[in-house]
């Protein structure tokens, strides 16, 4: 008894000096009891004594190991590449962007005039030039469509590959983000460093794991996880804490039938990772060269630095939302405030891939809710248009350095097939590692594609 008091003194010492991984293991409790601990200086003996039997980190077993184990015992590639999904949220034009067709009557064609890439023949709105200069290193698709006009319908359907028109689900997102289902597949963090496999750089509308769990949400670096991951102990008497974790699992691993605690120092191992590795620099722009931060900007361009830097310590999914596209009124003024950040933070990030050699590794995708009306209004603006959507993609290993698919004469509609959210989803699929085939259980309790007619975008992959 008095060695097992000793234990828990030493352990809410433990607590107090490494925060991060106290809440860390408070999330573990909390799977474990289905109630929620009060605090790290809260936690019952009985809890700790279960958690100490199971082994620092165990019940994140299925969630962070399973998928890589089974596959790797498949014999199947698991990989490391990443997703930037750059969101304009709002409905960003088509037409200005990335379809300008000056062909098109007057009252149709983009208002900003074109820009001309080093393709032959082949322009984007002319606000963008620094893009169109790098846009042999993207692919700028023309028929991407589907049916949803709605800014949150759009972006459900957009961000989850399904329309969630006529389904009630509390208005809570019915389908789980493609962020969420890479964190479901690879882990809730990348086990070789500790990062979270999807970040959250600021919110979109349906980003979140609906029926996956709130394990499997976004992580959110402003929020208070953030914080906890500072290290407020020196590394040797966080060492002695690691000693104190050996010591609790040293006598459970003999008796231990179930096998559960085969493995589990690399849990362990990962959470140390997060606090003490090069993951948590990847957080901090202060590591990254000045240069590099002039070159990418402010605002937006500070977040998709950011962005690749998380990418390349491991983080397998980060979204980043820039807003202000619902131009209902005087669109060519709102393109010419609005375009500058974009236009040098996009042309940065895509150059930048290129030069350090993760364009294969890194995607990066930008799109929206939905595309604009192409007849401009009466306010000399465009209203919501779901059956023609904007869409550009750079690196992840692709076929870059073309136009995939046509509008049509008016820019209303797709000449050619139309690419719709559930193709785009299997062509990130692809790119991330992902069996198109894959079923997690529903809220229902039945097994569930993510992707049920999507293909992979052909001219791409």
């Amino acid at each position: 008894m008095l060695h097992q008091r000793s234990l828990m003194r030493n352990a809410k010492q433990f607590n107090v000096e490494c925060p991060f991984i106290c809440q860390w293991r408070r999330h573990m409790l909390n799977l474990l009891s289905g109630r929620r601990s009060s605090d790290c200086e809260g936690t019952t003996r009985r809890d700790f004594i279960r958690v100490g039997s199971l082994g620092f980190g165990a019940l994140t077993l299925p969630h962070l190991l399973r998928s890589r184990a089974e596959a790797a015992a498949a014999g199947k590639e698991v990989k490391d590449t990443s997703v930037i999904w750059l969101w304009l949220s709002g409905g960003p034009t088509h037409v200005e962007t990335f379809d300008p067709k000056m062909t098109a009557p007057s009252e149709y064609r983009s208002v900003t005039g074109e820009v001309a890439t080093p393709m032959p023949g082949v322009t984007i709105g002319g606000t963008l030039p620094k893009i169109a200069a790098v846009g042999d290193k993207m692919a700028f698709v023309r028929s991407f469509a589907h049916t949803n006009s709605g800014h949150g319908g759009g972006t459900h359907y957009v961000m989850t590959g399904y329309d969630n028109r006529g389904i009630d689900n509390g208005g809570l997102p019915s389908r789980p983000s493609l962020g969420s289902i890479l964190s479901r597949t690879r882990g809730a963090n990348n086990l070789r460093t500790g990062m979270p496999n999807y970040v959250r750089l600021n919110g979109i509308g349906s980003d979140g794991p609906a029926f996956l769990g709130a394990a499997f949400s976004p992580f959110d670096p402003n929020g208070q996880a953030r914080n906890n991951m500072s290290l407020v102990v020196d590394k040797d008497r966080l060492d002695d804490r690691r000693g104190l974790l050996k010591v609790l699992d040293k006598a459970n691993r003999a008796a231990d039938r179930s096998k559960l605690m085969d493995g589990l120092d690399a849990f362990e191992q990962q959470a140390f990772n997060l606090v003490l590795s090069r993951s948590q620099q990847a957080f901090n722009l202060k590591y990254e060269h000045p240069r590099s931060a002039d070159r990418y900007g402010k605002g937006l361009g500070q977040q998709l630095l950011l962005a690749r830097r998380l990418c390349e310590a491991g983080c397998g999914y980060v979204t980043v939302n820039y807003g202000g596209w619902d131009m209902h009124g005087q669109i060519k003024n709102a393109m010419t405030q609005r375009s500058p950040q974009l236009d040098q933070a996009v042309s940065a990030l895509v150059e930048d891939i290129s030069q350090r050699g993760q364009d294969k590794n890194i995607l990066l995708v930008i799109s929206g809710e939905f595309g604009r009306t192409p007849k401009v209004n009466g306010n000399a603006g465009r209203d919501h248009w779901a059956p023609l959507t904007t869409l550009a993609l750079a690196g992840g290993g692709l076929n870059m350095g073309q136009v995939v698919g046509e509008s049509a004469t008016k820019i209303d509609v797709p000449k050619t097939t139309p690419i719709g959210p559930q193709d785009l989803m299997a062509t990130i699929f692809d790119v991330l590692g992902i069996d198109r085939r894959v079923q997690f259980v529903n809220q229902a309790g039945r097994p569930t594609y993510m992707i049920e007619d999507g293909k992979p975008i052909a001219e791409l992959v």
